[in-house]
């Protein structure tokens, strides 16, 4: 398992260096900011150079998701940190709306994780919207745990990658 995990950091790292060629020097792997970039968002990412305003340099130059503790709609500083960088980005490409969507991990029921996946992008959107982004841009969904990221093994890694909300510029 340890070398398959292995094998999806080194590949996403290749991938976030490569698909990011015409990019400044400031590129990053979002695998560094403590996830993985799906491999639909990977595959299209190494389909199109990372331009700015692209899908491609929202999710490598500034992150598409933030994290959350088991059980909680709290944000995480790197959490706020992320959705400032976000803010920042969507002041400059005022033509993007986007969705927030809120996961869960499998643990609990189908209502409650869809309660909770709804707070996950409501604190999200709201952090966005402080930071002066107008909430008409903002949608949010709840996916709870129906939509998982990573396929959910029962370790606490799989865990965290589906607790999370996720930017999808629309």
């Amino acid at each position: 398992m340890r070398l398959q995990i292995t094998g999806l950091l080194a590949a996403a790292s290749l991938l976030s260096l490569s698909a990011c060629g015409p990019c400044p020097e400031d590129c990053v792997n979002v695998a560094g900011q403590g996830g993985l970039i799906p491999s639909d968002v990977a595959a299209a990412a190494a389909e199109s150079p990372c331009v700015a305003g692209s899908q491609a340099d929202f999710v490598q130059n500034v992150g598409d998701r933030v994290f959350f503790d088991f059980d909680r709609p709290t944000l995480r500083p790197e959490g706020i940190d992320t959705l400032q960088r976000q803010a920042a980005w969507l002041q400059t490409y005022t033509n993007y709306a986007v969705t927030i969507n809120g996961h869960c991990d499998k643990r609990g029921t189908v209502e409650y994780n869809l309660a909770l996946g709804e707070r996950r992008a409501t604190k999200a959107k709201d952090q966005l919207v402080a930071a002066g982004i107008n909430p008409a841009r903002i949608k949010i969904v709840s996916y709870g745990k129906n939509r998982p990221i990573v396929e959910q093994d029962g370790s606490e890694w799989a865990y965290q990658q589906n607790r999370v909300a996720i930017t999808v510029l629309d």
